[in-house]
C-alpha cells in the first residue's frame, strides 16, 4: 500500500466556491495509486470544502446565495465578531458544509461524478490563503 500526503495552497479572492478538482486531479495523477483513496482535509474554520454541480454556474450561485441566507453577515444576534461582521457567519457556513471530503480512486483517477466538482467554500470576504491537506492512500 502506497501513502501520499501533500499540503495544497490555494489564494481566495474573497469569499465563493474556488474550485479545486483540478489540484486534486494532479495530486492523484502524480501519486501512482490506482486504487484506493484522497482525503482532502481544510484547516481553517472560517472555509469549508463542498462536492457540487461544476457544468452550469447558476448552481454554484444559488448555493451561495443560500448560504447567505442561512448565516446572514452582521447579524446582532451574533455574539462572536472579533474579526469584523464577517467573521461568526463564516464559521456557521463552515459548521454547516464539510471540514474534510473523500474522493474514490479508480484506474488512478479522482472518481467524480460527470457534473461535479470539488470547491474550497470561502466564507470570508477579505482574500485568504488557505491550505488543503490531502492524503491518498492505495494500491
Amino acid at each position: 500500500m502506497t501513502h501520499v500526503q501533500l499540503a495544497v495552497e490555494i489564494n481566495t479572492p474573497g469569499r465563493g466556491l474556488h474550485e479545486v478538482t483540478d489540484h486534486v486531479r494532479e495530486a492523484v495523477s502524480q501519486s501512482g495509486i490506482q486504487t484506493g483513496l484522497c482525503v482532502i482535509f481544510c484547516m481553517h474554520t472560517s472555509c469549508s470544502l463542498v462536492i457540487s454541480e461544476n457544468a452550469d454556474p447558476s448552481a454554484r450561485q444559488d448555493l451561495e446565495v443560500w448560504l447567505e441566507k442561512l448565516a446572514p453577515d452582521g447579524d446582532p444576534a451574533y455574539s462572536h465578531r472579533a474579526e469584523g461582521p464577517d467573521d461568526m457567519p463564516a464559521h456557521l457556513r463552515a459548521a454547516v458544509t464539510q471540514a474534510s471530503e473523500t474522493i474514490p480512486i479508480v484506474n488512478g483517477a479522482a472518481l467524480l461524478g460527470r457534473w461535479q466538482g470539488l470547491y474550497l467554500a470561502e466564507h470570508r470576504t477579505a482574500p485568504h490563503q488557505r491550505r488543503l491537506f490531502l492524503h491518498l492512500a492505495g494500491d
